[in-house]
């Protein structure tokens, strides 16, 4: 009976941080590890990357179409970032959390800021560092898919993103993969554990106290 496991409500997990510092990596390796994550599958108005698949890794919308369901409130946040557009559908979040899934983000500091406008209570905000800009220049290079103005163009804006750290409930320095995965896995295991994210508390307490 102490094992019985207790409905809770789902947290949504941001991870942000500049583009290199190792985000997708580590997204991959708890959305492997942990069941009952699911993946924020963002919509976006660029065009498909190689081996990208529509409705898994984003849902490919035209411009037109992205700025009509902006408009209806469809998306819990949304912003443009070089030249597109990207949002986070709201349904299927909100549907997640009721469930007691967990919503795990790769967004950046302004699609954080939304969020905490749309969802602050269910927030868990991450922040990635790399361990240098020399390294995270190095990463970026190692991908070999952005021409030298993409790469020049993203050194900039890791600047200006990593300035916005202070912002987030956690930061991880992302020397060694295993080493801030060890530190996500604590961070779950505390946040799930949060009062306001077990409903049954209340009614578990109440009978406690009641009077025999």
């Amino acid at each position: 009976m102490l094992n019985k496991k207790r409905p809770r409500r789902g947290l949504m997990l941001i991870l942000s941080g500049p583009s290199g510092a190792g985000k997708t990596v580590l997204s991959r390796l708890l959305l492997d590890e942990y069941k009952d994550m699911q993946l924020s599958v963002s919509a976006t108005t660029r065009a498909p990357r190689e081996g990208e698949v529509d409705g898994q890794h984003y849902h490919f919308i035209d411009e037109d179409s992205f700025r009509q369901k902006a408009e209806n409130g469809e998306f819990m946040e949304w912003a443009e970032v070089f030249g597109a557009f990207y949002g986070t559908p709201r349904a299927a979040v909100e549907a997640a959390l009721a469930s007691g899934h967990d919503v795990l983000f790769d967004i950046d500091w302004q699609g954080a800021q939304q969020l905490k406008q749309a969802a602050a209570s269910d927030l868990v905000k991450v922040f990635i560092l790399p361990p240098s800009l020399a390294e995270l220049e190095m990463r970026l290079r190692k991908r070999d898919q952005d021409s030298e103005s993409v790469i020049a163009e993203r050194m900039a804006r890791a600047r200006d993103e990593i300035s916005h750290w202070g912002e987030y409930h956690y930061v991880i320095v992302n020397e060694d993969v295993q080493s801030s995965m060890n530190d996500l896995r604590a961070i779950l295991s505390a946040e799930r554990r949060l009062r306001k994210r077990q409903p049954w508390l209340n009614d578990f307490v109440r009978n406690l106290i009641l009077p025999f």
